[in-house]
């Protein structure tokens, strides 16, 4: 089967791979019908995560189920099914809690960006639709199997609610679609950070009532004018760098709630700072499994449309060039077709 590959950073190729199958009675194989590259794809590609060997990529997908596992019995060949980037087994304390991405089984998915993959731990990690979905509502049930979810969780840790005002750190596909969540929330007013046009547009499309550019301390004192000077009741972190998650916490009243959904990469908060802030601090990989549910319901619904976020569209045998428009910002974010 095709397959994409990392080799080394800014070296994609689609390769010639062995066609995954059933190594444990919990697995299931997966046709995949759509996949996509992730924000956090460009950290290896970048060259900021280290590459030992060559690594089949992708973790967002949704596909029709070709073969099951002698266990499974949540799922059965033929179904069309979305699932979470970490396989859990949802049953475990931890998953109960509704944190299916810290379950104590949880194993990492990878290899989307095929034409078949793994997915472990079947039963937990998998939703099926009921019925094949239009073909118009598979780029939002792809975007569910993670930004979607991630932008989710973003709302939820950071307290998003009626009444409240919210502010979103990050523009990309993860930030814009906190937005729409915040918005399907109740937030009262939602201020998107971006300094792209095409991005503002589609984040006013979703919900974003105010628009701010600047970055640093002329952020924060933006945010504080427009906020009587007291911050975001709620902010959301979708980038993980040092700057973004100073800004968040910076931009957020006393009592407030930082959601950080961002992936941390040398992150160093300054204890005494953060202790005088009285800032809430809440995030980490998403429990996208715990919303799916949800999330598909409102997507078949036509309540929402995430799918919204991809801004091109590829064969699988260009994903190399999905990458290069998603590092130069050509893109908000690139869907495959296997």
């Amino acid at each position: 089967m095709r397959a994409t590959i990392m080799h080394a950073a800014r070296d994609v190729r689609v390769d010639e791979r062995e066609k995954p199958t059933i190594q444990q009675p919990t697995d299931a194989i997966i046709k995949l019908v759509a996949a996509c590259v992730c924000g956090s794809d460009l950290w290896p590609y970048r060259g900021d995560d280290a590459i030992d060997e060559p690594v089949p990529m992708g973790h967002e997908y949704v596909g029709i189920v070709e073969e099951v596992g002698a266990d499974v019995q949540n799922v059965t060949p033929g179904q069309f099914v979305v699932g979470s980037f970490f396989a859990s087994d949802n049953t475990c304390e931890i998953c109960q809690s509704g944190y299916q991405s810290g379950c104590v089984h949880r194993e990492g998915v990878g290899g989307a960006q095929a034409e078949y993959m793994r997915v472990p731990l079947a039963d937990g990690t998998l939703v099926a639709t009921p019925g094949m979905p239009d073909e118009d509502k598979i780029p939002s049930l792809l975007a569910a199997s993670d930004v979607l979810g991630t932008g989710w969780f973003g709302a939820k840790a950071a307290e998003v609610g009626p009444g409240k005002t919210v502010a979103v750190v990050g523009d990309g596909a993860v930030g814009l679609l906190a937005i729409l969540a915040a918005k399907q929330m109740g937030a009262e007013r939602i201020i998107a950070m971006s300094r792209h046009e095409s991005r503002q547009k589609l984040a006013r499309e979703f919900g974003a009532t105010d628009i701010v550019e600047e970055r640093g301390e002329a952020g924060i004192a933006k945010i504080k004018e427009l906020t009587d000077g007291l911050g975001a009741h709620s902010i959301i972190e979708a980038v993980g760098t040092q700057e973004s998650m100073m800004q968040a916490i910076h931009s957020t009243r006393a009592g407030g709630h930082v959601g950080y959904v961002g992936v941390s990469h040398d992150v160093d908060l300054p204890g005494l700072e953060l202790f005088f802030s009285h800032v809430h601090l809440h995030g980490g990989p998403a429990p996208v499994r715990g919303y799916l549910p949800e999330l598909i319901d409102l997507i078949l619904s036509g309540a929402i449309e995430p799918g919204k976020v991809f801004d091109m569209e590829l064969p699988l045998e260009d994903a190399a060039e999905g990458y290069k428009a998603m590092d130069e910002r050509r893109a908000i974010k690139v869907l495959l077709r296997p």
